[in-house]
């Protein structure tokens, strides 16, 4: 009966999938709203501009009095400040600046708008000073002056430090320089006296009229140079090249040249890779100012997008006014364009609010009937198992009828999840191949699993993982460890469901918070009513729908990429996306080391396979340990093809992208970039059944934490106190448990909705580390350590706590290494606090590697 279900919701979903027709395409476009106007109806180019105490400060510049082209320039020392209020939007007076100027840098920071350079018609400036607005008017601060004087620079704000790239050194555009500075605002007190530190000069040529922005690259912040212009030999020369500069090891990188010479404009990035050149002069009607006068047809007004992953560029579009020699401001979730220069001694009083808008996109009713009619036959999978469960027995262990290679099935499920399905994907994408090594170390350790942990848990028949903390060290350790296992799980699946939803959120018209509830209440019901036979089932047809569904997401990309499958090679050859090893030695650097990867993976999958009760429980759910080992074995050579699948389709997603750079959505943050292909580029019915896929690989996660932590509730803490009187009572509250456990985690799930997380999987290696790398240390100080008793044992664990917490709190060590360093001070503090106590009392017999033979033990197999 199961398994005509299982074949008749497949059938259906094929047929649904026949059907298929073309997604409805979405596109993301830059909404223009119109301020209002800067009081001086002449308009300023070059004025200095930011946002201090949510008000936006517009100050100084120079402008053309009328008639225009019979004047001389002049430059304004005027303050204007433009406040939000119940009305809207008001003009304010702010003041004076300290001297009329124009052409300076400004950037936004924490102490005010700060001020660099800028020039008159005869003198460039060295001065700086921060523009603060208290609500009635603007104070200046002193800063520390620059080291030489600038203009026509451009300066970003990146973490706590200001950077100023290149400009002029005088009023002559032969002037213009390649030098770099840079000032930590974090300094304590007055910054009147603080210095400015030189970086290495800008590699390309000198230049002025440049554009500059921050923005990340899928391993870090870095900072980019665009285009400018400058003068050698009396003739202007035009650029378009692009360097991008990062500020950990202060080294510089040429990027994609622009595909049109870019001077004077706006950048500014926007989204999580995207950085957009709002406008800029080009080389056209260069010098003919004077010949064409009113009949000039003004600056470009194209935007362009430069997407810093994939290194490319792409027309994004016309600006509503060619405004330029002004400063693209942040202000909230809008970026101001003030003022500026629409063509030359033409200034605009404009100020333009530009925001990113995605148009509503339709997910399909064929997309609906596949992706709810295979939820609910997930639901139909726990109905169906309700009446098998007669005791605690079968609802945590499945009576230990499970075949082994279900089981399999599951302990891979649940260690992969969706963050395989969308975190590992991105992570390709944005950056190489690196973590697929710490997947490929998961066979190593299932020798440990193997022949160590599956003896000692079928040895002692566990129901939980943590009865053999207790045999070996005592009750308390027991109890520490399923606490912290519990606590675990429920930010497992908040994280897992949370992050998923913002992924799925690109994907489907469902919101986060919907997804949340429908991956969360789906789950518990299934779960709930079901137990383990329910979870291991469900997730060995969600293993199926993951693995096919990826595999089809990977061929129709390649279909995409320019030059089939030869052009996906040679793209990522090109990028080095295929890279597996950094050679370094620094623990913090974005770019995992080898070294990190290999230690803080072996030590997450020892912690996983010896001392997580999700996998540990799948152990005794098989007749026999031969069938368990047979399991184990299963779920780790699956991550091999599992691993090369989902990571060549990361790199696929890069290649695909490359070769269609218009289709990047800026709205999107990294981990959603397989639901934007999903969403955008797959056929209507396989795009749901894809989208299945990705709910199916959270529940998985989510179901599987939710049994798990249920069991050791009930085994480690209801049971000890003997809470109820009957078998019958124990499985009522194992359901209770699993619903209650259920509702926290969907609850918290709700509560981590976080679209500023940068990748998803990150987030979660980090939480494995602080909580699993402790739980596996316990383990190997139980197992490999005669000495080591209850007092150590508490004492490792605690230091861990203390340790991982700080680590997490006040240090930049990659997260990758976060359960090493968990197990590995758990484990030394527990060996070395055991010295001072002597060795334990207990027998030991058993429950060593020193005390027991490693075969399989036929004895105990029978007894059970």
């Amino acid at each position: 009966m199961f398994f005509r279900l299982i074949h008749l919701t497949l059938l259906l979903v094929s047929s649904l999938v026949c059907l298929g027709i073309s997604p409805c395409q979405a596109e993301t476009l830059l909404d223009w709203h119109e301020l209002p106007d800067l009081p001086n109806p002449l308009g300023v180019a070059g004025p200095f501009a930011g946002v201090d105490n949510d008000a936006l400060i517009v100050a100084g510049g120079a402008n053309f009095p009328q008639p225009i082209w019979e004047s001389e320039k002049q430059w304004v020392d005027t303050i204007h400040v433009l406040v939000k209020n119940a009305d809207g939007y008001q003009w304010k007076e702010g003041g004076k600046l300290p001297r009329p100027v124009a052409y300076g840098a400004s950037v936004s920071t924490s102490r005010g708008v700060l001020c660099l350079g800028g020039c008159d018609a005869d003198e460039v400036f060295t001065e700086a000073y921060f523009l603060t607005w208290n609500g009635e008017s603007v104070m200046t601060a002193p800063c520390a002056s620059l080291p030489e004087p600038v203009a026509y620079a451009q300066a970003a704000m990146l973490g706590n430090k200001v950077y100023l790239v290149a400009g002029q050194s005088d009023t002559g555009l032969s002037s213009a320089g390649k030098k770099v500075w840079t000032l930590d605002l974090s300094q304590p007190g007055d910054l009147k006296d603080a210095k400015w530190t030189e970086l290495p000069n800008l590699p390309g040529p000198t230049r002025a009229f440049h554009q500059v922005a921050v923005q990340h690259d899928g391993f870090r912040d870095a900072i980019y140079v665009i285009g400018g212009r400058r003068e050698e030999a009396g003739e202007t020369q035009f650029l378009r090249d692009v360097w991008q500069f990062l500020p950990e090891t202060n080294t510089w990188r040429q990027r994609s040249d622009a595909p049109q010479v870019i001077m004077a404009g706006e950048a500014i990035g926007i989204g999580q890779s995207h950085i957009f050149v709002l406008g800029g002069a080009d080389e056209r009607n260069w010098g003919k100012a004077d010949e064409l006068k009113d009949d000039h047809p003004g600056f470009p007004k194209d935007i362009l997008a430069y997407h810093t992953i994939t290194d490319t560029w792409t027309r994004a579009g016309e600006m509503p006014e060619n405004q330029v020699t002004t400063t693209a401001v942040r202000w909230g979730d809008s970026v101001i364009v003030p003022s500026g220069e629409v063509r030359p001694r033409v200034r605009s009083p404009h100020i333009w609010q530009v925001s990113i808008h995605e148009a509503d996109q339709s997910f399909g009713i064929l997309n609906y009937i596949v992706l709810f009619g295979y939820l609910l036959a997930m639901v139909g999978v726990g109905v169906y198992f309700t009446q098998k469960n007669k005791n605690t027995d079968d609802y945590f262990r499945g009576g230990k009828q499970i075949p082994w290679w279900a089981a399999g099935c599951s302990i891979f499920a649940t260690m992969l999840s969706s963050l395989t399905f969308t975190g590992l994907p991105s992570k390709a994408f944005a950056q190489d191949w690196v973590y697929a090594v710490g997947n490929f170390t998961i066979p190593v350790v299932a020798i440990l699993a193997v022949y160590v942990a599956l003896p000692f848990y079928r040895r002692i028949d566990a129901t939980s993982a943590y009865e053999y903390l207790e045999r070996r060290f005592g009750s308390l350790t027991r109890k520490f460890a399923s606490t912290s296992f519990v606590s675990f799980h429920l930010f497992r699946m908040a994280i897992v469901m949370s992050l998923t939803a913002l992924a799925l959120a690109v994907a489907t018209p469902l919101t986060p918070v919907q997804s949340v509830l429908l991956m969360g209440l789906l789950s518990i019901a299934y779960c709930t009513l079901g137990g383990i036979e329910a979870v291991i089932w469900t997730d060995t047809i969600q293993t199926f729908v993951l693995l096919g569904g990826a595999l089809l997401a990977f061929f129709l990309l390649i279909q995409g990429v320019d030059g089939g499958f030869a052009g996906f090679w040679d793209s990522a050859q090109a990028a080095d996306k295929l890279n597996m090893v950094n050679a370094h030695w620094d623990v913090t650097n974005a770019q995992a080391a080898l070294w990190v990867i290999v230690i803080g993976a072996i030590a997450q999958n020892i912690s996983s396979y010896t001392a997580d009760q999700a996998v540990v429980q799948r152990y005794v759910t098989t007749e026999t340990e031969q069938l368990a080992a047979r399991s184990i074995w299963m779920s780790a050579l699956l991550t091999i093809p599992a691993t090369l699948l989902f990571f060549g389709l990361g790199t696929a997603l890069f290649a695909y992208y490359q070769s269609n750079p218009g289709k990047l959505d800026p709205h999107i943050t990294t981990d959603q970039i397989f639901p934007l292909f999903i969403a955008r580029e797959i056929p209507a019915g396989l795009a749901g059944l894809i989208v299945a896929g990705v709910f199916a690989a959270a529940q998985s996660t989510v179901s599987t934490s939710m049994n798990s932590s249920a069991t050791t509730i009930v085994v480690d803490f209801l049971r000890p106190m003997q809470c109820c009187s009957t078998e019958r009572g124990y499985l009522i509250a194992a359901r209770a448990c699993t619903l209650l456990v259920g509702l926290a985690g969907t609850l918290l799930g709700l509560l981590f909705v976080d679209p500023e997380i940068r990748s998803l999987f990150d987030a979660f290696i980090v939480v494995l580390g602080i909580f699993m790398g402790i739980l596996g240390g316990l383990f190997l100080l139980g197992a490999f350590t005669r000495r080591t008793n209850q007092f150590g044992a508490m004492c490792g664990a605690c230091v861990g706590a203390v340790v991982m917490f700080a680590l997490w709190k006040y240090s930049r060590m990659h997260g990758y290494f976060f359960p090493a360093a968990g197990l590995g001070v758990c484990f030394v503090t527990g060996y070395l606090a055991s010295w001072l106590t002597g060795r334990p009392a207990i027998d030991l017999a058993g429950l060593t590697v020193y005390d027991v033979p490693l075969a399989s033990t036929k004895q105990a197999e029978t007894s059970s």
